[in-house]
């Protein structure tokens, strides 16, 4: 069951969010949106479940949520201009999802949170491209990925390709015309079979990243 009555921390770097289209009133599974600016003064007692940054700058601005956050642990969604594939790389590999702006709808950022809750990181097209040029293995490296990929089945092994171009779990369940619980139960399967811990080392190895990508 997707979790319901979700609280969402709408930081933006530069003051006001600025998308006024987002969260919808009537959204099924956000109740409360919590705007907050730098220095983010009240975070931690914002009772959020899902923060969202909005900044141009990660460089910057991320450290600064992350100081503000201290022991929070709820999941950070990026919404940036920046196309940058190192810092894409860097925010990825700490479980950051990454928007890049332009590149998504209101529809693809509520399952970016919604991806949030269940551990996965969710990129919008333009990052995971980004991420898949950096990721791309050796030579020698693209043997063993082959060798990693043969564990999963014909139908994991789509579900994986589409995880790994940036879609979500409702999105790839619409285009294999499955249910959304089968494709998290395959994700879970998966996971198993990878010996990862979720969505973001999952692609990480499946792009054969994991030894390889700069951190």
């Amino acid at each position: 069951m997707q979790p319901r009555g979700l609280t969402i921390a709408l930081a933006s770097a530069e003051g006001d969010w600025p998308h006024a289209d987002w969260p919808a009133p009537d959204d099924p599974y956000i109740a409360r949106a919590v705007p907050m600016a730098p220095p983010y003064r009240g975070l931690r007692v914002s009772g959020a479940d899902v923060v969202v940054l909005h900044c141009a700058d990660p460089c910057d601005s991320l450290p600064e949520l992350l100081k503000a956050m201290g022991d929070m642990s709820v999941p950070v969604i990026l919404m940036t201009p920046c196309r940058d594939s190192e810092t894409i790389v860097q925010a990825f590999r700490g479980g950051v999802g990454y928007l890049v702006e332009g590149d998504f709808c209101s529809r693809m950022l509520s399952s970016a949170v919604m991806a949030a809750t269940v551990g996965h990181t969710y990129l919008s097209p333009d990052a995971c491209a980004a991420l898949r040029d950096e990721a791309r293995p050796t030579p020698d490296g693209g043997e063993a990925v082959e060798r990693l990929r043969s564990l999963v089945s014909p139908r994991e092994r789509q579900i994986m390709e589409l995880l790994s171009t940036g879609l979500g779990a409702q999105e790839i369940a619409l285009r294999l015309g499955l249910s959304e619980k089968t494709v998290r139960n395959n994700l879970s399967n998966i996971y198993a079979k990878l010996d990862v811990r979720g969505g973001t080392e999952a692609v990480l190895k499946w792009l054969g990243a994991a030894p390889s990508v700069r951190v």
